[in-house]
């Protein structure tokens, strides 16, 4: 990690703020070794018994990638029944497809398939290049979570399962990337970049962007409680379930390689391997050497890059001048719009914090932080 993130910090030892931190994440939320697997196996207890009677006992989502890959084998594994879930945003490449398809099929995991529609979607991509903020993923992020609780709600389930976890993915500046899960911000984007009306895409309320679901449903980080390598998972795929590597992370879907590889580097100076390679050396699966060879190389080939600009542009309907103008036009901030994170601060949002705990007594008979059980 370097200045590119506006707002890192480095103490007299030359360590960052991101590396302390990351430290932080691993003692609070990582438990590996036998600890880890007792805290799984109790999850899973849990787990099989709230599932008890239906189809299916969780919720998994899959997107042909690694971390999500190894989960669907890795639930599997302790017994599960899950049902897998994916968005599908229209920018699928050939070999996502084939991963997740050949992965279930030898695992024998159902899979529900949400096909978002695409000219709703499209105008909220364009809606975000044209808005210059260098958060151009947030609404697929956000659309993918969305689908996930909306499934379990759906077949009547408590426990999300996901690939995301601390060793992999700890080093995220704010000014890279926020408002995953704020609606308030996708739309405040869209009402003034966009052109149409937003019916059927996949989003969070406030209440649930503020508590991030934790009052209707369990989310579990299952490679938080095992050993997780993502060197050795790459391998282990490949052998088991003929899982194929796409060439760097999140490139399974064309749009994320352009966004990550090509638009981030060339028009705001953010090149996210320095996050995803950061984590990987704190994890002690890489050194800082390596990292820093493998930065020496563009993301993917210039060509392929070419190539991934006149397919994004033509896709969004962009025309060359307009989107060399994107390209050039002065970057904005998340804060620059409004947001539920804007809203958090407000002078009311305790009294609704409030509200939420007697709401949570109520339909879930806990009783609120502080209270005494009867």
């Amino acid at each position: 990690m370097d200045t590119a993130d506006e707002a890192i910090r480095f103490g007299q030892d030359g360590v960052c703020n991101h590396c302390h931190e990351y430290d932080k994440k691993v003692r609070q939320r990582v438990l590996g070794g036998e600890a880890g697997r007792m805290r799984l196996a109790e999850i899973v207890a849990q787990i099989k018994a709230d599932g008890a009677g239906k189809p299916y006992d969780c919720i998994i989502g899959v997107s042909g990638g690694v971390d999500s890959t190894f989960v669907a084998w890795q639930v599997k594994e302790l017994g599960l029944r899950p049902l897998a879930v994916h968005l599908d945003n229209g920018w699928n490449s050939e070999i996502a497809v084939s991963n997740i398809s050949a992965a279930l099929q030898k695992l024998e995991i159902d899979l529900y398939t949400h096909v978002i529609d695409w000219e709703e979607f499209k105008d909220i991509q364009r809606a975000f290049l044209l808005a210059s903020t260098p958060d151009a993923e947030i609404p697929s992020d956000h659309a993918i979570f969305a689908i996930l609780y909306r499934t379990a709600t759906r077949h009547g389930l408590r426990h999300v399962i996901t690939g995301l976890n601390v060793r992999t993915e700890s080093h995220v500046p704010l000014g890279w990337s926020q408002g995953h899960w704020d609606w308030g911000y996708v739309r405040a984007v869209h009402r003034q970049f966009g052109s149409g009306r937003i019916k059927t895409f996949p989003h969070f309320t406030f209440r649930e962007c503020s508590t991030a679901c934790r009052y209707t449903h369990q989310t579990t980080n299952l490679l938080d409680y095992i050993d997780y390598s993502k060197k050795d998972a790459l391998v282990f795929l490949q052998e088991k379930l003929g899982w194929r590597d796409y060439g760097g992370k999140h490139f399974e879907n064309i749009y994320t390689r352009w966004f990550q590889g090509c638009y981030l580097p060339r028009k705001f100076g953010f090149d996210k391997r320095k996050s995803h390679l950061s984590s990987l050396i704190c994890s002690g699966e890489i050194t800082r050497a390596e990292a820093l060879e493998k930065l020496k190389s563009p993301a993917y080939l210039p060509d392929i890059q070419e190539q991934d600009c006149e397919y994004v542009a033509k896709k969004l309907s962009f025309s060359p001048a307009e989107f060399a103008a994107i390209m050039k036009a002065r970057p904005r901030r998340f804060e620059e719009f409004p947001s539920y994170q804007r809203m958090r601060s407000s002078w009311w949002y305790p009294w609704l914090l409030r509200a939420n705990r007697v709401w949570k007594f109520i339909f879930h008979r806990q009783p609120p932080p502080g209270a005494h059980a009867a």
